[in-house]
């Protein structure tokens, strides 16, 4: 029997590689599988909101591993930064993440991850996309750089992890922590429990 306060009813998929959802899902206690989308992720429309686009990435990874996994329940997402309206994806490169991170230091930003829950009959039983605010401190070039190096940005939206080694970055946060590590888990928990997806080990 795994840790943690609930258990699952059914087969459950998550459609993602990430290994903080990979954590944050397992905290719950409910087996899953892991099985990644090999869809291909389009750039944000002009005319789109950072949530919207999140959610439209979340569809789409999530569609393509149901479309691979009849019969159980998958769950997909997608995090975005914003700085205003402007997206911020994945550094290309370490230039880039200094770019970002410069532009992300002494101000707000908004993080939107859109999730998305497909059943065992292809229909979406859920969707939302939830916002956390972050506040980062003041940075002087020399970090900025320091962190870059690390290679840490790379693979992450904005350009830097919450929970690894850019923690020093972070002065605050408004909202959900875990959503900013990527994946809402309040959220989440509440929807797979509304639809009878995971039950309390007690029940």
């Amino acid at each position: 029997m795994g840790k943690g306060a609930f258990r699952e009813t059914a087969d459950i998929v998550l459609a993602s590689g990430s290994p903080r959802r990979k954590e944050l899902l397992g905290s719950t206690g409910a087996a899953f599988r892991i099985v990644v989308s090999r869809v291909e992720e389009p750039e944000p429309e002009a005319w789109e909101t950072p949530g919207g686009y999140a959610l439209r990435m979340a569809r789409l990874k999530t569609a393509d591993v149901a479309g691979e996994c009849a019969g159980a329940w998958v769950l997909g997402a997608d995090t975005v930064v914003a700085v205003g309206q402007a997206i911020l994806g994945k550094p290309v490169d370490e230039a880039d993440a200094r770019r970002m991170l410069g532009l992300l230091a002494g101000r707000e930003h908004t993080v939107v991850t859109g999730c998305c829950l497909i059943g065992p009959d292809g229909r979406t039983a859920w969707e939302e996309a939830v916002a956390s605010r972050v506040r980062f401190a003041p940075l002087p070039e020399a970090a900025i750089a320091a962190y870059a190096a690390t290679g840490e940005s790379l693979d992450k939206a904005g350009g830097y992890a919450i929970q690894g080694l850019g923690a020093f970055m972070i002065a605050g946060v408004e909202g959900s922590y875990t959503n900013v590590v990527g994946l809402p888990l309040v959220e989440v928990v509440e929807a797979l429990r509304g639809h009878g997806v995971i039950v309390a080990r007690s029940a």
